[in-house]
């Protein structure tokens, strides 16, 4: 399972459309998303506008998609009070840059704008090594995935009114939802209380430790039993 597996699960049978990718780089995910509200946030796109063309001819659903080439802190700040004014989110990838604070603003930005059926998906929040685990500036070589797993401990440690959990494929995928989990196999939830200032400070040996306790960490069938979804 992949993070297009479950964006595609969750459309074709929960009904979600509305979509936000925050972090699209070369649109591999993006353009094969089918909604007519579609939502792209980048930096900087490793595509041009011909590569657009030829996307929306194979999958006529990007004739309207909307493009934002510029941070998504600017993004929020600038635009997605207009952009989400009639049409409220109800699925966002967060997959830019993968920093705790700056996952965490992500996920808080994108929570103002959906709907409270909506789910967030995270990529990259399970990483197996030290030097994947860490700050962009002291990554040297190799896999990178950041300290977002500090976004998901610090979710689940603060925000009482979200369920937060993290599949174990993918990198780990983040799946943060205003839904309560009701099935038996979420029970039971261990409970994180870990201040800001503790996460800031954790190891990767602390998360190590307690990687299944802190990040809720599921196997991918427990995403089909949380959302009542069809394998």
């Amino acid at each position: 399972m992949n993070r297009l597996d479950v964006i595609q699960a969750l459309m074709t049978q929960k009904g979600l459309k509305n979509y936000l990718e925050i972090g699209v780089e070369n649109g591999h995910i993006f353009f094969r998303i089918k909604s007519r509200f579609k939502v792209a946030v980048d930096p900087k796109f490793i595509f041009d506008a011909s590569r657009r063309f030829g996307k929306a001819l194979l999958n006529p659903y990007n004739l309207t998609n909307q493009y934002f080439e510029k941070t998504s802190d600017d993004f929020f700040a600038q635009n997605a009070q207009q952009v989400f004014a009639d049409k409220k989110l109800q699925l966002a990838l967060i997959d830019g840059m993968h920093e705790y604070q700056f996952a965490l603003r992500d996920v808080e930005n994108t929570l103002q704008y959906m709907e409270d059926d909506g789910v967030i998906i995270m990529h990259d929040c399970n990483p197996q090594t030290p030097g994947a685990a860490g700050r962009f500036e002291d990554w040297e070589t190799g896999e990178w995935n950041g300290d977002v797993w500090r976004t998901i401990i610090h979710l689940r440690s603060q925000r009482s009114d979200l369920t937060v959990f993290v599949l174990d494929c993918d990198q780990g995928l983040g799946i943060v939802t205003r839904k309560k989990a009701t099935t038996p196999a979420a029970l039971p939830d261990e409970a994180v209380a870990l201040t800001p200032d503790q996460i800031q400070n954790l190891t990767y040996n602390d998360l190590k430790a307690n990687r299944r306790a802190w990040l809720n960490l599921r196997s991918e069938t427990y995403f089909y039993d949380y959302f009542g979804l069809k394998p």
